[in-house]
């Protein structure tokens, strides 16, 4: 009577066995499907919700400027000290015309108005908190803050007027 005991014994440890075998391997492939389908897709785009920055040309930003005009003719001295102040300061983050850390420069007067973009350079931080185009720009480019360099008027209105000599 007892001598079938441990191949009772044996066969319920078997069933166990591949029970539990079964059952991880179906949690596992699971886990392993969302992430492979996530890092798919961060790989694709490279960014993160690349179409959710809205085109707002009549938004002025966050800031001390409220009303800018460009001359018809670009200031070429204006100009050249914009793309010096630019690879001094910006471009770490930036490039003029390639998506880099933060966006590219040319053709943002498309999207974007000309006080917002100065506003930008001398405000980040209170635009990134407070102002929608900024906002989805931060998620878009990774929550990437834009560092407050303190740059002043003077230096931001020329890198603004540089900004228009350059194409898309």
């Amino acid at each position: 009577m007892f001598k079938h005991i441990p191949s009772l014994i044996s066969c319920i440890c078997a069933l166990f066995f591949l029970c539990f075998i079964s059952c991880s391997k179906e949690k596992k492939s699971t886990k392993e499907t969302i992430t492979i389908g996530t890092k798919k897709e961060e790989k694709k785009t490279g960014l993160q919700n690349t179409s959710t920055v809205p085109v707002m040309l009549d938004n002025k930003g966050i800031g001390p400027i409220s009303s800018i005009t460009f001359e018809d003719q670009i200031n070429t001295e204006l100009s050249d000290r914009g793309a010096q102040l630019f690879k001094a300061k910006c471009t770490a983050c930036h490039k003029a015309r390639k998506k880099m850390i933060g966006p590219p420069m040319a053709g943002i007067y498309e999207k974007r108005s000309p006080e917002w973009v100065m506003n930008m350079i001398m405000n980040p931080d209170e635009m990134i908190k407070k102002d929608p185009v900024a906002i989805a720009l931060f998620k878009t480019y990774n929550n990437t803050i834009m560092i407050n360099q303190n740059i002043p008027e003077e230096e931001a209105r020329a890198m603004a007027e540089w900004f228009r000599t350059l194409e898309e």
